[in-house]
């Protein structure tokens, strides 16, 4: 999952980029606003994590902006301020999120980890993926590759769907099977292994592109290997 933070304070933005990264997402960090929309407009995040106050340009006008433009990714503002008039102003402009610096890492996380649950809540409500010449009908549990018609179980269908939803970004195991079997009925990693194994099987035929990379000791990520 791709994260932008946009802060001013490099002292906040190193430890909280290098905290997200090692719980698997993708993170670009922008030190100003004007540099931040810029990259907004270019990539397509999962996440914006955004400073109330900057020099150029505030997070207050870049979330202006993008909800101008139309753009609904999720917000989350970083901020000083705590006043019912802010966090008014915040939501106003189209914030999903805030939390008052300074802030405990775990209640940060934990926000991170909320917003984009609903993000993938939004994404999942189109039952057809696709990505590059791989087809993923979710309501009937097939898949589709080069003329190919291909019978999915239950959990390929939900693990090829969480893959597919965020291709080319790293897919830990922790998210994974919090995803595919939620926190209170963990399987053994041997179970998310074979399940994997057994998709590839299906969409990875003979001379095919392979499609699902192992990040090893991490997780895995859905990318075309060419």
């Amino acid at each position: 999952m791709h994260i932008l933070l946009v802060d001013d304070e490099r002292e906040l933005t190193t430890p909280l980029s290098r905290v997200l990264t090692e719980e698997g997402y993708q993170v670009d960090v922008a030190n100003n606003g004007v540099l931040g929309e810029e990259l907004a407009g270019k990539n397509n995040y999962h996440l914006l994590i955004l400073d109330w106050l900057m020099p150029e340009k505030s997070g207050i006008e870049l979330c202006r902006n993008l909800r101008s433009s139309g753009d609904q990714t999720p917000v989350l503002f970083l901020t000083a301020k705590d006043t019912v008039d802010d966090r008014v102003e915040g939501l106003d402009v189209g914030a999903d999120d805030y939390i008052v610096k300074p802030f405990e890492l775990r209640e940060f996380l934990a926000r991170v980890r909320a917003l984009l649950r609903r993000s993938a809540c939004e994404i999942s409500a189109t039952s057809r993926l696709q990505f590059g010449e791989l087809e993923l009908d979710r309501d009937n549990q097939l898949a589709y590759r080069n003329g190919r018609t291909i019978e999915l179980s239950e959990k390929e269908t939900q693990l090829l769907s969480y893959l597919m939803q965020f291709p080319e970004q790293l897919l830990t195991h922790q998210q994974i099977y919090q995803h595919l079997w939620g926190e209170d009925s963990t399987p053994s990693s041997n179970v998310l292994a074979a399940l994997v194994r057994l998709l590839r099987r299906k969409i990875e035929a003979p001379g095919e592109t392979t499609l699902i990379h192992t990040v090893y000791g991490k997780g895995y990520r859905l990318m075309n290997d060419e």
